[in-house]
């Protein structure tokens, strides 16, 4: 039993190894599900294939890409499922400028531009104002020095809504999920997780 034991965790050891790996810039990536269909990650294709050839998952969906040798040609997966449940500590979602890049979708909250970003303290810094979800927006260098020291009330600019705390599925970084939304291939997987995405 015990032996049984030590195999099961081994193989669970390899696999979030395996589905650890981030794809390079070049590689489009694949969608690692769950047993349960929930998402875990994006890996590389490399990792991905091993995967399969592994046996460790089932492939859902092929890229519309393929992979050629000199004899023959591969489908490339896009999204594959775990065939066993894989155990992962829940991460903690951590505020960062990616991230709220991310949430307000690259976009200055105060006047919608979409270049020359930066964050902003809606309450200033100086005056007590915390680096939280709740008060750190996505801002355009023109309203950053427009807006200053004060409040948005103070410098007559507004909030299209108050900035919250995204809430989803956290084993995947918060600004690649949002990328991997933008995926049609990828999407039916991943909307339901980000339904509580409140932007």
């Amino acid at each position: 039993m015990t032996h049984v034991k030590c195999n099961a965790q081994r193989d669970e050891r390899t696999v979030l190894e395996l589905i650890a790996s981030e794809p390079r810039p070049s590689e489009s990536g694949v969608l690692v599900l769950n047993h349960n269909f929930e998402p875990l990650n994006i890996c590389g294709l490399h990792r991905g294939m091993i995967l399969v050839w592994l046996e460790k998952a089932d492939v859902l969906r092929f890229s519309d890409n393929t992979l050629r040798s000199a004899e023959e040609e591969h489908l490339i997966p896009s999204v594959l499922r775990l065939r066993q449940h894989v155990r992962r500590p829940t991460p903690q979602l951590k505020i960062s400028r990616k991230s709220v890049l991310a949430r307000d979708d690259y976009t200055c909250q105060y006047c919608g531009c979409k270049q020359n970003l930066t964050l902003d303290h809606v309450f200033p810094r100086h005056r007590g104002g915390e680096t939280s979800w709740e008060n750190v927006v996505c801002c355009c260098l023109r309203c950053n020095n427009k807006k200053g020291p004060l409040t948005p009330q103070e410098a007559n600019m507004r909030l299209p809504h108050p900035p919250r705390k995204p809430r989803y599925v956290p084993f995947i970084a918060f600004p690649r999920f949002i990328s991997a939304m933008r995926k049609q291939e990828w999407r039916e997987f991943l909307e339901g997780y980000g339904k509580g995405l409140e932007l």
